[in-house]
C-alpha cells in the first residue's frame, strides 16, 4: 500500500480530522497542510515521521486489563476521565461511562477503549450494571433559581438530579462528586445544602471538602470541591464520623519541571494579542482592579487555574519567553502535566479541543489521594 493511503488509513481508523491529526501529532503551524500534501501523494514524509504516524495511538494505555478487580464504578460527566484513572489504578473496574461531547469521547475512546454512552438523561438506571462507587465530575448547571424548596427541584436542567436518580435506583456503596469552589457559597451556599438533602434523604452519608491542587504536588492554584457520600444501609457509619480527607502534601512545585524543552513557535501569541493583552491590562489597573492575563517562568511555583477557555487567547496562563519575545500559551502536553496526567495519555484532537478538555478535567494527583481514601475507608467501614 502505498505512504499516502497508509496515512489516510489510519487517520480513518482514529476517526480524526487532519487538522485533528496534524496537531496530535506535534507537526506544527503548517502541520495540516503537509499532511494533506502527504495523503494526496504530492509529497512523502521521512521514515522516522511515518514510523510516529503508525506508531501513534497503536496501543490503549488505560484499558481494562485485570482479570478480576476489587470493586466496580461508573464515570459519569466522564470528560476524558480524569476521575476514573485513579479509582483503576487501585483495582477498580469501569461498567459504564457517559459523556455527551463527541471530542471528548474521541479522546476516552482511544486511551480506555471504550466509547462512552451519551446524554445521561437518555439512560435508565435499570441499563446500567450494578457497580460499588459512583463518580461524577458534575457540570455546574445555572443554579441561580435554587432555593432550599422548590425552586431547586423546577430547575429541570440541573444535571444533579440525574445523579441523585441514579444513585437511589443503584445505591452504590460510596460516590465522589467533583465541582467548581464556587458551588460552596453559590446562593449564599442554599446551592450546596439543597444537594446535601437530597443525598441525606437517600440514607447516605455525605462529606465535603475544598481542596488546592498546588497542595498535592500539582503546579496550579486550582480549587475544587470533592463531595463523598457513603450508603449508610451498606457501611457503618458512626455519628461522629468525618470523612478524613487526604492531609496536604506541600510538596514544592516548579512550573518549568512541566515545561517542554522545544515548543513549537506557533504557541508563541502574536503581536496583536500581546498588545491587546498589554493594553487590557493597562486599563484594569487605571480602574484600579487586578484583571488581565498572568505572566508565568520556569521558576514560578505554580499557576492560575487552567479553564476550557483557554484556547481563546490563553491570558491564565502564559509563558514568559524573555525580553524581546512575545509570551506563549501551554502547549497541550503541558496541559496534560499541570493536570498531573500520566506522560502516555494519548491526546488525538486539535490542540483547540485538547485546551477545552483538560481545562474542563480535574487534577489528577487530587483524585488519586482522596480515591486512596475512600476506597480504603469503604472496604474498612463495609458491614
Amino acid at each position: 500500500m502505498k505512504e499516502n493511503n497508509v496515512i489516510k488509513e489510519k487517520r480513518n481508523l482514529l476517526g480524526l480530522t487532519q487538522k485533528d491529526f496534524a496537531d496530535a501529532l506535534g507537526m506544527g503551524r503548517n502541520g495540516e497542510r503537509t499532511l494533506r500534501r502527504w495523503e494526496n501523494g504530492e509529497s512523502s514524509p521521512s521514515n522516522l515521521e511515518l514510523e510516529h504516524i503508525l506508531q501513534f495511538a497503536s496501543i490503549v494505555p488505560f484499558k481494562n486489563r485485570k482479570r478480576k478487580q476489587d470493586f466496580k464504578f461508573i464515570d459519569l460527566f466522564a470528560g476524558i476521565g480524569g476521575i476514573r484513572i485513579p479509582f483503576q489504578e487501585l483495582g477498580g473496574k469501569c461498567v459504564f461511562t457517559s459523556e455527551w461531547d463527541k471530542f471528548a469521547q474521541k479522546t476516552y475512546r482511544l486511551n480506555y477503549g471504550e466509547e462512552p454512552n451519551g446524554d445521561i438523561t437518555q439512560i435508565e438506571a435499570n441499563e446500567i450494571e450494578d457497580f460499588d462507587v459512583l463518580l461524577a465530575g458534575f457540570p455546574c448547571q445555572p443554579f441561580s433559581q435554587a432555593g432550599l424548596g422548590k425552586g431547586f427541584e423546577d430547575t429541570r436542567g440541573t444535571l444533579f438530579f440525574e445523579i441523585e436518580r441514579i444513585i437511589s435506583e443503584k445505591r452504590p456503596k460510596a460516590f465522589l462528586l467533583e465541582n467548581v469552589k464556587q458551588l460552596k457559597g453559590h446562593d449564599k451556599g442554599r446551592t450546596l445544602q439543597v444537594i446535601l438533602q437530597h443525598l441525606h434523604k437517600l440514607d447516605y452519608f455525605v462529606d465535603y471538602e475544598v481542596l488546592r491542587a498546588a497542595d498535592y504536588g500539582v503546579p496550579q492554584n486550582r480549587e475544587r470541591i470533592y463531595i463523598v457520600g457513603f450508603d449508610t444501609r451498606q457501611i457503618s457509619i458512626d455519628e461522629n464520623y468525618r470523612f478524613p480527607y487526604p492531609k496536604p502534601t506541600y510538596q514544592k512545585t516548579r512550573l518549568g519541571d512541566i515545561l517542554e524543552n522545544d515548543v513549537d513557535e506557533k504557541y508563541t501569541i502574536s503581536d496583536r494579542l500581546w498588545e491587546g493583552h498589554l493594553r487590557r491590562k493597562r486599563e484594569h489597573q487605571e480602574k484600579g482592579n487586578g484583571f488581565g492575563f498572568s505572566l508565568y517562568n520556569a521558576e514560578s511555583p505554580y499557576t492560575n487555574t487552567i479553564s476550557a477557555r483557554y484556547y481563546k487567547d490563553g491570558s491564565e496562563i502564559l509563558i514568559d519567553q524573555g525580553e524581546g519575545h512575545n509570551p506563549r500559551k501551554l502547549t497541550p502536553r503541558e496541559c496534560a502535566r499541570l493536570q498531573g496526567f500520566p506522560e502516555n495519555f494519548i491526546i488525538p484532537v486539535s490542540d483547540t479541543q485538547a485546551y477545552k478538555q483538560f481545562g474542563n478535567s480535574v487534577a489528577v494527583p487530587v483524585v488519586r489521594a482522596v480515591a486512596k481514601q475512600l476506597i480504603s475507608e469503604m472496604k474498612r467501614l463495609q458491614k
